[in-house]
């Protein structure tokens, strides 16, 4: 009997080995999880940091004539930052980003995106909105 028990258990631990080494030959059609967190408020966050240390406190020609206003404590769920005149920051605002839902969706509008810096914007936040923190 004891031999039997052996020649099963050899069996077995073959059936096992294949099927493990089998598995690991599989390809996964999921893709590969973002390395950071996706959400509207995070991307979001991203994003105002980065126009901030990139456009505004880099003393940046382009933006030296705006202001950033975060609005990221948003009730309805879509956190946004505001580009508004330096002086006039009660003024309607001249970019407006903004992101909803988990992944985030994205929406950036206003007339400063068709001025000569709004290609160079749309890249940046682009760019934040998916990890980088670099400026450029």
């Amino acid at each position: 009997m004891p031999a039997l028990r052996r020649r099963v258990f050899i069996r077995l631990a073959a059936i096992v080995t294949l099927a493990a080494g089998l598995a690991g030959c599989q390809s996964s059609s999921a893709p590969p999880a973002p390395t950071h967190d996706t959400g509207a408020l995070t991307t979001m966050e991203r994003i105002a940091l980065g126009a901030n240390r990139c456009w505004f406190k880099s003393r940046d020609p382009a933006f030296a004539a705006y202001r950033l206003a975060p609005e990221l404590n948003s009730f309805s769920g879509r956190p946004r930052i505001l580009i508004v005149p330096r002086n006039t920051p009660e003024s309607r605002p001249l970019a407006v980003v903004q992101a909803e839902g988990q992944p985030a969706r994205l929406q950036a509008f206003g007339p400063l995106f068709t001025e000569s810096q709004g290609a160079r914007m749309s890249a940046d936040i682009r760019r934040w909105a998916g990890g980088s923190s670099s400026c450029g």
